[in-house]
């Protein structure tokens, strides 16, 4: 008989996020998701995220790159991992958000944001194996450029030990979303004649612009016009 640990990886990604202090939800519950799904759509929709920490007491919150391999959320450290390394306990909240539009009802006190947002709470670990920090930066690469990992030159041995890799577990998480439009269209507001509904936000990918040093005759490769000619990024 299959065991929980040999099911199927689709099997265990539909299991619910977990409930702790941390992560329940307490206001505007209706926006809260508690199935993995919903975190892992909200991280499969970005590549850059805030990593909040203390360090020696005072509030950090570096803006950073990040990948996912299904279990484990991969963070470029950088300054991050300097003040995690001398502090090895410490624990992190780490955020991804995507703005999708600006709701905008009939009183300001009305007004809002349609979001998709995740918060993963948990103690880092610095990434030190070189085949796991490989690993790590290839979803961090293909995270924000599909393709690039294969058609790049990957990290020699000397890059790799100068890049900084956190490794963060899923384990605990807290997902919310907010869509669609105001919420006083059936309220006293909506006698006063104005206009209301979603402004909304679509962030879409450019076409590549060369280095101004390449040799004549190189053209984007097919992976990153595919990207520029896409779907938003956050549509």
């Amino acid at each position: 008989m299959e065991s929980e640990d040999d099911a199927p990886m689709a099997g265990r990604l539909a299991r619910g996020l977990s409930q702790t202090a941390r992560t329940r939800h307490r206001r505007l519950r209706e926006q809260g998701r508690t199935d993995r799904a919903a975190l892992d759509a909200v991280l499969a929709g970005g590549f850059l995220c805030h990593l909040g920490v203390l360090v020696g007491g005072t509030p950090l919150v570096v803006p950073t790159v990040y990948g996912t391999d299904g279990s484990t959320l991969y963070l470029h450290g950088s300054v991050a991992s300097r003040s995690l390394i001398a502090s090895p306990t410490a624990e992190v909240c780490v955020t991804v958000t995507h703005v999708d539009g600006l709701v905008l009802a009939r009183s300001v006190f009305e007004h809002g944001v349609n979001y998709r947002s995740a918060m993963v709470f948990g103690t880092p670990r610095p990434v030190t194996d070189p085949e796991e920090k490989l690993a790590g930066l290839r979803c961090l690469t293909e995270q924000a450029a599909p393709g690039q990992w294969d058609y790049a030159r990957r990290p020699n041995r000397k890059e790799l030990a100068a890049t900084a890799l956190l490794a963060l577990s899923l384990d605990e998480a807290s997902v919310k979303v907010r869509t669609g439009p105001p919420d006083d269209g059936d309220g006293p507001d909506a006698a006063l004649g104005l206009w209301a509904g979603v402004l909304p936000l679509h962030t879409t990918w450019g076409p590549p612009e060369a280095d101004p040093l390449l040799p004549a005759g190189l053209t984007p490769p097919a992976h990153l016009t595919a990207r520029a000619t896409g779907a938003p990024r956050n549509g």
